[in-house]
């Protein structure tokens, strides 16, 4: 909250808010008051945050707001122009509220005195302090009689500010924004001390001049534009290294050593988001040479659901090598949601398949998830047509009711097959510009022509995630997670 200085006096218009030029000094030439404006005012279409390394409005005219209270008027900014002979727009604010007023986007940078009166800081916040002002109502400190000795004890007083309490306030106020602190020149330590506070760079006031005033501002505005660049791209590496984390909790490496099933998967997030989403999926071999997949989905597409959809993976995994399998695995994974998830409103599809050691039987349980699509190989090149898996013997999501069940369909697989388990964003693409989905009887016709025209594995995958897409009539709101085992003969 900005803070008041006690002392008022009159405010001039440069004061009220109206920015006023100073005029170039007068000279031959004006030579030392030049500078170049195109290290300070950006292209129009600059991405850069307002106030950090141009005006962000399109203006023409340099800014810079002044931060300064002299009574005796001793502090002159030198006539400043720039690159095209136009005077530098100079605002000045006598205390931080006016500041907070005139910090505006077009500011390019802020000239700060560092002798700018600070308010005291009182011991205790009560009834005598101003809120937000850091100064108290009474001029006298408190008092209180002592009744051992009939004396009257003094209380603590104001407590002195931190000399760079002005400094801070302005960094906390104008955080992308060049600041540029005014010192005394026999004070030089506490300019270096406003530097590693967090000041570009500092000037004595006695020695301004507009040449060094002018490489001062082009200094400080460009390094404040590198620190913000630099930032940025340390934000940028920090999430993209979550993202890697993130996706290798989600989208793990399957352990199918020993297994002659042959895997493959896609992954493509929705548009909207630049971290993964809650889907999620795993496949194993246990010891006894079962091959457990599963695929699943959290609601919503945050963070949140995203780190719970790693969590569930995780627990997936643990509790089959643990040897669970089924309604009871289920089961527990619910507790671990209930007792993981934000609110009581956050619910989990899953689809879990656990395929015997001769690969051909399996045993489906669907938690709210859509069925897995099964194609089955004869002998040679003929195929069966693509279908569904059994899906009405499902329970419910997961999540959603209190000591639910979800029963275990057993399925004849064959002797050659390829299984697709997927989330629901494939099917919940839109078909051109109505409002029909392709659902799962149209995903089904899909595939079905794509392994007519010879698609298998890989292809397959990316055939359909792309054609989705294409249905979609561009990216799809919802992440997809598609999945296939194959075995032959």
């Amino acid at each position: 909250m900005p803070v008041p200085v006690p002392r008022q006096r009159a405010t001039p218009a440069a004061e009220s808010g109206q920015a006023h030029a100073v005029s170039a000094p007068s000279g031959p030439s004006g030579e030392g008051a030049a500078m170049n404006a195109s290290a300070l005012a950006p292209a129009d279409n600059s991405t850069d945050p307002p106030g950090a390394t141009g005006t962000g409005t399109g203006s023409t005219n340099l800014t810079v707001l002044l931060i300064e209270d002299d009574p005796a008027g001793s502090l002159n900014v030198p006539g400043l122009l720039d690159s095209t002979g136009k005077p530098i727009r100079v605002r000045t604010a006598r205390n931080l509220t006016e500041a907070q007023r005139l910090l505006t986007d077009d500011v390019n940078c802020i000239l700060l005195d560092l002798a700018l009166p600070a308010p005291t800081r009182p011991t205790d916040s009560g009834p005598g302090t101003a809120p937000g002002s850091g100064t108290t109502t009474g001029a006298a400190p408190s008092t209180s009689p002592n009744p051992d000795t009939g004396t009257t004890s003094t209380g603590p007083g104001p407590v002195p500010p931190d000399e760079l309490s002005v400094l801070k306030h302005v960094l906390q106020l104008a955080p992308r924004h060049a600041v540029l602190a005014l010192t005394d020149s026999g004070d030089a330590e506490r300019g270096t001390e406003a530097v590693r506070v967090g000041a570009q760079d500092y000037l004595f006031r006695d020695e301004l001049d507009g040449r060094l005033l002018s490489r001062a501002i082009r200094y400080a505005v460009e390094r404040k534009r590198s620190d913000t660049a630099e930032r940025r791209l340390t934000e940028s590496k920090l999430r993209a290294q979550e993202n890697a984390r993130l996706e290798r909790g989600l989208l793990p490496t399957p352990l199918l050593e020993g297994s002659s099933l042959r895997f493959a998967a896609r992954y493509r997030p929705g548009r909207s988001r630049a971290l993964l989403g809650g889907d999620f999926y795993d496949t194993v071999r246990t010891p006894d040479g079962t091959v457990h997949v599963m695929i699943g989905d959290v609601c919503g597409h945050g963070p949140d659901e995203a780190a719970l959809g790693v969590e569930l993976r995780i627990a997936w995994r643990a509790l089959t090598f643990a040897g669970l399998c089924g309604d009871e695995l289920l089961s527990t994974l619910q507790r671990v949601l209930e007792h993981e998830r934000e609110n009581d409103e956050i619910f989990a599809t899953l689809c879990t398949v656990d395929i015997a050691p001769d690969g051909r039987r399996a045993g489906l349980c669907l938690a709210g998830h859509p069925s897995p699509l099964i194609v089955r190989h004869g002998h040679g090149r003929t195929t069966a047509p693509a279908e569904l898996l059994p899906y009405d013997n499902g329970g419910p999501a997961l999540g959603l009711l209190p000591n639910a069940r979800w029963p275990r369909t057993q399925i004849e697989l064959g002797a050659a097959w390829s299984l697709m388990l997927y989330t629901d964003g494939l099917i919940e693409g839109r078909i051109g510009e109505g409002k029909e989905r392709l659902g799962q009887d149209g995903m089904v016709e899909m595939v079905r022509r794509q392994l007519a025209e010879g698609l298998r594995g890989e292809d397959l995958l990316r055939a359909a995630v792309n054609e989705v897409r294409d249905l979609n009539g561009g990216e799809l709101t919802d992440d997809v997670a598609v999945l296939l085992l194959d075995r032959d003969n």
